[in-house]
């Protein structure tokens, strides 16, 4: 059974000094085995980062590092939504394949209501349950979304020796949530109310510093360190001080009345901005500490996002060019909701400056980490290792097809194959929709080529139709 802890927001950060301030081993990774920092943006779009063209949204220290290693072009998520990427990035299996494939929820909105999406099973191969078996130190820090309290879908119980942060993402609607979970007890923070979604201590805040004490705790390594941020997720809120680096920063900045349960703000293109930036901050925060504790050389840093750009809860992604020029947003198979940004720094190993257009998803961040740790990975995995293109080597496998599917916003399909993309779309309603998009003179998917390839059609139906397993908890009609 779960304990809580109640914590002051004095007794909270009293903590996280005193884990910054205590004597870190030595950094001596005799074994030579790199770290592993895998960070991931809640609901960022592919346009919102500097190194991707943004220019209202200040981001330098991911910028830095993808100035100081490699950014890819045309990486993609797992799914559309939170729940089924998470999924996707922790298995290796693409969405046909994957144990969660949509926002399955469990409980409700209330503070003690219940609070969970569908667990992952017990004695699912995980990313870090592998690294784990093969001696890494394993923390997690952010958003889970994989499974509740008490199932077997903790991330405790899949592969993290330490985890802080929410395990319901509907808790993360709100950035100053009533409780966070620290490796199976619930920890109440004090000065937060969940009716109102307001209160003194930032969550983000306090992910940041643990994160910062579980590193400089480990330095001895090998260790892999997963940080879902929840940022810059709604609801809109962010701390003064970050709200003050925007201050008339935009000439327009029009209320946002609130809706769907999400705060109203009366600057909310300012305040979205400036949690970007504060994520930013703490990515840089991170950075320092590596290169503080003599760590940098040996540990590789990448940031993602789990999806595209959200449309709700004040977000304004047409004013920011949230997906670029891509069509979509978040929960779309078009590639505004699946194309994510992916920067990997790693000095010495990584291409300073490079950039690549290799075909990759979620489901290659296993076997790819897997392999740069040294550790097999298993026979069934849908994704293909990318650390060949990591080290500008020639001999890059390449997929035949990434495939897509969200049995949700209608039930949507779609592969991937080169320069070809099929779409198919409203199969859950009887109308189901297919277009072919040619993603090299087209990739704002403009111009259905359909009628002019048949047989590129046919081709691209046949991987769908293979790649789609039927589900228990995500039936498909369409495609059952």
């Amino acid at each position: 059974m779960h304990t809580r802890l109640a914590f002051s927001g004095l007794l909270i950060l009293g903590l996280a000094s005193a884990c910054h301030q205590a004597p870190h081993r030595a950094a001596v990774q005799d074994d030579g085995r790199p770290n592993i920092i895998w960070i991931m943006a809640d609901d960022l779009g592919w346009g919102e980062l500097g190194c991707y063209g943004q220019d209202k949204i200040r981001t330098p220290r991911v910028d830095q590092l993808a100035a100081e290693g490699m950014l890819f072009e045309q990486h993609y998520s797992g799914a559309p939504v939170c729940a089924p990427a998470r999924c996707v990035l922790m298995t290796g299996m693409h969405s046909g394949h994957a144990h969660v494939r949509g926002n399955f929820e469990i409980g409700g909105w209330g503070d003690d209501d219940g609070e969970g999406q569908l667990p992952l099973p017990e004695g699912t191969a995980t990313l870090p349950g592998l690294l784990q078996s093969a001696g890494y130190a394993t923390c997690a820090v952010g958003k889970w979304g994989l499974g509740g309290p008490d199932t077997s879908g903790e991330p405790n119980r899949q592969g993290f020796d330490h985890w802080f942060g929410y395990l319901c993402q509907r808790q993360a609607h709100n950035q100053y949530p009533t409780h966070l979970w620290r490796n199976g007890e619930r920890v109440d923070l004090e000065g937060n109310v969940w009716k109102n979604l307001i209160g003194k201590q930032y969550s983000h805040d306090l992910m940041a510093d643990e994160i910062l004490g579980w590193i400089r705790n480990n330095a001895d390594g090998p260790f892999f360190v997963y940080v879902p941020f929840h940022i810059p997720h709604a609801a809109i809120q962010v701390p003064q001080d970050s709200l003050d680096e925007y201050d008339g920063a935009f000439d327009e900045d029009p209320p946002y009345t609130g809706n769907q349960g999400y705060l109203p703000h009366p600057t909310p293109r300012a305040a979205y901005a400036a949690m970007i930036t504060r994520m930013d901050r703490d990515i840089g925060r991170i950075v320092d500490l590596l290169e503080e504790l003599g760590l940098r050389e040996n540990t590789l840093v990448a940031f993602s996002s789990d999806n595209g750009p959200t449309f709700n809860g004040g977000t304004d992604s047409t004013f920011f060019e949230s997906a670029a020029h891509f069509r979509g947003l978040k929960g779309s198979i078009y590639e505004g909701g699946l194309r994510v940004p992916l920067v990997v720094n790693w000095p010495g190993q990584v291409t300073a400056g490079s950039r690549t257009k290799h075909l990759s998803a979620f489901q290659d961040v296993m076997p790819t980490l897997l392999e740069i740790a040294g550790v097999p990975a298993p026979d069934n995995l849908d994704g293909i290792s990318f650390a060949p293109t990591l080290r500008s080597e020639e001999d890059q496998p390449e997929h035949e097809a990434l495939y897509f599917e969200f049995p949700s916003y209608g039930g949507q399909q779609a592969v991937r194959s080169g320069r070809w993309k099929l779409v198919r779309r409203q199969l859950l309603k009887g109308e189901q929709t297919l277009a072919l998009y040619d993603m090299q003179s087209d990739e704002s998917e403009a111009t259905d080529v359909a009628a002019r390839h048949p047989d590129i059609v046919e081709r691209l139906m046949a991987i769908a139709n293979r790649e789609h397993k039927p589900s228990e908890h995500f039936p498909f009609p369409a495609l059952d």
